[in-house]
């Protein structure tokens, strides 16, 4: 290494500048703290090495999160997107999920042109080699070329990076996604700090050439004609979208992975890296699904000023040949031209259960992780981490309490409570199904749940905060309305709308909230009923139609989320030496010590924690506080 030179401090440095990284410096700088983001390639930020395409089912919820707390990947996806639609619309309101496919290229150089014209950030080209760590506490990093750089928080979002190796049949070499540079150095400089990593793995499809593809033989996906955005703010919206195109694997492709399993490396033993379950590679899916006669394979376009087209549902890391036999055994690729092969790629992860809720390390203070370094997979996931992240490493520099999000306030608090609380042993990727109350974290009620918090910690500006306050009178306003507003059996306007949606006649004098419970009555013919004096936006009927349409559904989970609180609110001093709870299971101490939850809510959602190891807990702390304040000794 080159004799080291002081390069400048800073508040916060940001190791990598994919999605992760990118909020986490957008955050940080935002928020007044003088901010440097370092990345291997300039030309590679907010890159998008996978599918180039944001949100989906929970993904899109995160995106919509992380716009109302003020980040920028909805900001930045609305500018640049080529499709979008909102999925599930056949099911209620929970699982509703906006998906956009994104111009991979416009993509990032909005994101970067965004970071380069960001006050109080530097974005920076350089290979971190090693962080600067006195008594337990990190100062700082030092790059390749000897440059050190000191500040009080650094972010580590190395995204699938640390020793990267790619894997393609029977080659294997060193390298970051799409043959970038890999992160070697600071991978093996992390053990030596004492982190605890885990070797993951995950993977990408072939590309095809758009011109070979005959598309009468696929079925198109367009997007939706209605106007669509992940973020509040946007008021431009993009209309001229392009297909994505819908075809299926068959026997014959089966046939040819089945013939060629003896050289896919996951099943010969050269990939040591835990794949990702609920993304799994192609060869994975016609073994583990073997009476399923099909597949769905979707190609997407990479963006509006190039012929590359994503096969998104073929991942495999495959040799090369039966990649491209396989594509051309599909119905409208007969004759279809590969342009980049699909690879299989090994990195290294940080175990999450080393980190505070805040993101911090427990190992080494003032250092943060965010991102698939965590063991996550997916860019929402990274990016809602990033943001807490950089948000943590500001506050913490600015000597503020860090904002931890609970699991009944946003899916990014479910994310990271996961993770923190019980690990991962695979690419974790967020689904509804994670959520306890996800009726709650509606894909709608984004800005209501977190704008708040978004203003308080400086992210959400003023102007765009009156606007928001104005939106949840007016829902307020016109909830009040309906319920005030009462419709009786002889008006003929009432009965009419009723006979058409095939409803039962109205017999009796009732408001038009319990009206709108009827499950064949919608707002729209609410506001036929009975119009409002002047005509909402359509986001606030929404809202309205929601809220009093699941009334007694979202007040049970309000309930239930007040009695979990008040589990919550049991603090658990850190100190707490668990060896010495006797009554306690062996594993649930060991866990306990190891991962040192902060409440009791935390801590019975430790893996391997029971209800009777919690109740021992639970009296232990009695009698812990009893004894504190006999001696008027302070935690």
């Amino acid at each position: 290494m080159n004799t080291n030179y002081e390069a400048g401090h800073f508040d916060v440095i940001v190791i990598g500048a994919g999605h992760a990284g990118c909020e986490s410096a957008l955050a940080a700088a935002r928020m007044g703290c003088q901010t440097l983001l370092l990345t291997i390639n300039l030309d590679a930020v907010a890159y998008m090495p996978c599918n180039p395409s944001v949100g989906g089912p929970a993904k899109g919820h995160v995106v919509r999160e992380i716009d109302a707390l003020g980040g920028e990947m909805g900001k930045n996806t609305d500018k640049t997107h080529i499709q979008m639609r909102m999925l599930n619309t056949g099911k209620g309101p929970a699982v509703h999920a906006l998906r956009a496919q994104a111009d991979k290229f416009a993509y990032q150089h909005q994101m970067k042109q965004t970071i380069e014209n960001t006050p109080n950030l530097i974005l920076r080209q350089a290979m971190v080699e090693e962080l600067i760590v006195n008594d337990g506490v990190c100062e700082g990093v030092v790059t390749q070329t000897g440059a050190r750089y000191t500040a009080k928080s650094v972010v580590l979002t190395t995204g699938t990076y640390l020793r990267g190796k790619i894997i393609i049949g029977d080659l294997q070499y060193e390298s970051g996604p799409n043959n970038m540079r890999p992160s070697v150095r600071l991978a093996h400089h992390l053990k030596e700090l004492g982190l605890e990593m885990v070797r993951f793995k995950t993977g990408t499809p072939p590309r095809v050439h758009k011109s070979s593809v005959d598309f009468s033989k696929m079925e198109i996906q367009p997007g939706d004609e209605e106007p669509r955005a992940f973020s509040y703010e946007t008021t431009e919206f993009i209309t001229d979208q392009l297909p994505c195109w819908l075809t299926y694997t068959n026997e014959d492709t089966h046939g040819l992975i089945n013939s060629n399993l003896h050289r896919a490396p996951m099943y010969s033993g050269a990939i040591e890296g835990t794949g990702p379950r609920y993304c799994p590679s192609i060869e994975d899916k016609v073994v583990r699904f073997n009476d399923k006669p099909r597949h769905q394979i979707f190609l997407e376009p990479e963006g509006r000023n190039t012929e590359e087209m994503y096969v998104q549902g073929l991942s495999t890391s495959l040799p090369e040949d039966v990649q491209l036999s396989m594509l051309r055994s599909m119905e409208g690729m007969e004759n279809v031209k590969m342009m980049r092969p699909g690879y299989a790629i090994e990195y290294d992860a940080v175990v999450p259960t080393q980190l505070w809720p805040s993101l911090e390390t427990k190992v080494i203070e003032g250092l943060f992780t965010a991102g698939q370094i965590n063991g996550t997979s997916g860019y929402e996931e990274a990016a809602g981490q990033g943001l807490m992240a950089g948000i943590n490493a500001a506050r913490k520099v600015q000597g503020k309490e860090p904002i931890v999000l609970g699991r009944e306030e946003a899916y990014i608090g479910v994310l990271i409570d996961d993770l923190v609380t019980k690990g991962t042993s695979e690419p974790y990727r967020l689904l509804t199904s994670r959520a306890e109350y996800r009726l709650l974290l509606r894909h709608d009620n984004a800005d209501l749940r977190l704008t708040d918090i978004g203003h308080e910690i400086g992210l959400i500006s003023e102007d765009r905060y009156q606007r928001f306050q104005a939106k949840r009178e007016l829902i307020e306003a016109e909830k009040e309305r309906l319920h005030t507003t009462r419709v009786r059996p002889d008006q003929e306007v009432v009965q009419a709308i009723l006979k058409e949606v095939n409803c039962p006649e109205l017999t009796e004098v009732i408001d038009l909230a319990q009206m709108l419970r009827r499950p064949e009555i919608s707002y729209e013919h609410i506001h036929r009923m009975a119009p409002a004096p002047e005509v909402l936006p359509a986001d606030i009927c929404e809202q309205v139609e929601i809220q009093i349409k699941y009334d007694g559904y979202i007040r049970k989970s309000l309930q239930q989320v007040e009695r979990m609180k008040k589990v919550e609110e049991k603090r658990i001093p850190t100190n707490i030496d668990y060896q010495q709870i006797s009554g306690m299971s062996k594993e649930a101490r060991e866990k306990m010590g190891k991962i040192r939850p902060l409440n009791i809510g935390q801590a019975s959602r430790i893996s391997g924690v029971n209800p009777a190891d919690i109740s021992v807990l639970m009296v232990y702390l009695d009698q812990y506080h009893r004894v504190l304040a006999g001696t008027g000794t302070d935690e």
